[in-house]
């Protein structure tokens, strides 16, 4: 029998933007042990670890060997943030499935996150996407902070697009809509993803918000009702970018998918496993993490009766 295809993919994404702020260091072990966990719960999509500078990003300095380490399970796709052809290079040396290239909308934010302008952002994806092609892998690109951004406010929606535009003149595989910051609101999501699915098919579309100001799940909402179906999260809503003032975690992945399955969108990811890892990540990171439903439980596990009712009755 074929299993039902979701009506909403989910790509995890802890592993690289959820431990990249983290200040206690992380065991590589303890990575690949949750991103096997990750795995046997079945995501189509993990982001493993990122192939970026070990002094900028010291958190992820064991990429390469927490690739050599996990357990692939068939069917997903294990990811490695890329900024250049160096990163590209060495994720391709891991066997990453697919390399996320990363170029913020904003060039402020761009020099600050990556140290490059984008036109020397836009050269090294040039150079990137024939041999990782000729490799097997895929490439993504992501617009970072295409909702805002923290230097420059908010990015005229013609700039996004035409980043979007050079993106796929470049051949690359699937695109990418970061919300950085979390400056994002409904109204403005519905807008640009509208824009950008005249240029890009739903199934080469992924949107990727941060919960800074409480509105993540809502522009999911908003981005899933105007026809986007592919989205990151992260365990426990952890994360942030070290280059940009503010920005706390990703939307979390348990409280989104509780949101699909109370709303009747299948995800093909079950919750109780989810909210069990969940409550590995304190110890993990060393401190409480910001995910709702792993504290709440889901909303149909009752509890029992107070004995006072229960003798009054």
């Amino acid at each position: 029998m074929t299993a039902t295809a979701p009506d909403i993919l989910i790509q995890e994404v802890a592993p690289r933007d959820g431990l990249q702020i983290e200040a206690k260091w992380v065991e590589t072990s303890e990575k690949i042990r949750l991103i096997n966990s990750l795995s046997a719960i079945g995501f189509s999509r993990i982001e493993v670890s990122s192939f970026v500078s070990a002094a900028a990003v010291p958190s992820l300095r064991d990429a390469a060997d927490v690739f050599a380490g996990i357990e692939r399970r068939p069917g997903t796709i294990y990811t490695a943030l890329i900024p250049n052809r160096k990163g590209a290079e060495l994720a391709l040396a891991a066997r990453a499935d697919e390399l996320n290239f990363v170029m913020s909308a904003s060039e402020t934010h761009n020099r600050a996150n990556m140290n490059m302008t984008h036109a020397v952002s836009l050269a090294s994806l040039s150079e990137i996407v024939k041999p990782a092609h000729a490799g097997g892998a895929l490439v993504n690109a992501t617009v970072a902070t295409a909702f805002g951004c923290p230097f420059e406010g908010l990015q005229p929606f013609e700039k996004v697009l035409d980043i979007v535009k050079r993106y796929l003149d470049l051949g690359v595989d699937g695109v990418t809509l970061a919300d950085t910051t979390g400056m994002a609101n409904p109204n403005q999501v519905s807008q640009l993803v509208a824009e950008v699915l005249m240029l890009v098919p739903a199934d080469m579309l992924t949107l990727h918000f941060h919960n800074t100001r409480g509105l993540g799940l809502v522009n999911v909402l908003a981005a899933y009702d105007t026809g986007a179906r592919r989205f990151d999260a992260a365990l426990g809503g952890l994360g942030g970018c070290p280059f940009a003032p503010g920005a706390t975690g990703n939307v979390c992945t348990e409280d989104l998918v509780n949101l699909c399955h109370e709303t009747g969108l299948r995800t093909g990811l079950d919750l109780q496993r989810l909210i069990d890892l969940s409550f590995r990540l304190p110890g993990l990171v060393g401190h409480e993490v910001p995910g709702q439903v792993a504290k709440a439980g889901r909303p149909l596990d009752l509890h029992p009766i107070p004995e006072r009712l229960r003798r009054s009755g």
